[in-house]
């Protein structure tokens, strides 16, 4: 593990949402739990205060403390998938019991954190020579919430 890690504070349900994305997020652990020692404002005592984790070998801290902080949407996670198929498949698990969808491939999930699903396929055509047909395709972008694969191609070949 290198020096830096992502810290997200959450006000409530920071170990429970550690659980749910290592279970969504392939190669994903928590690796370690600190329950809150007495005294902690707004953290009843023995509860999961600090969990440790690892998404797909990033290392993130969560911190369930009370609603001092909170999230929100300028802080994400990017989850780079391979096919329609992975979009569809994270989309619906991430905003599944309570999130929301958003425009261009985000969304909040149920616990308050942002998430970009993001076909691999969209960073390719971003990258190809033909600027009209990249402006194309990103104008086409901006009007979707879940991105499709097959609309943005057609975008960028003038279809």
């Amino acid at each position: 593990m290198g020096m830096i890690r992502s810290h997200l504070w959450f006000v409530e349900r920071g170990h429970e949402a550690a659980q749910f994305y290592v279970d969504v997020v392939p190669r994903s652990r928590i690796t370690s739990v600190t329950t809150a020692p007495p005294g902690v404002p707004d953290v009843p005592e023995g509860t999961p205060f600090v969990v440790e984790l690892e998404l797909d070998g990033h290392a993130v801290t969560f911190l369930t403390a009370g609603p001092a902080l909170r999230l929100d949407d300028a802080f994400s996670f990017l989850l780079s998938v391979d096919g329609q198929d992975e979009v569809d498949h994270y989309w619906e698990v991430l905003a599944a019991g309570g999130g929301r969808h958003g425009r261009c491939g985000w969304l909040t999930d149920r616990f308050g954190v942002s998430w970009q699903v993001v076909p691999r396929a969209l960073d390719d055509l971003m990258r190809r020579p033909d600027a009209a047909g990249v402006a194309r395709a990103m104008a086409t972008m901006l009007t979707m919430t879940r991105l499709e694969i097959a609309p943005l191609e057609a975008a960028y070949a003038g279809r």
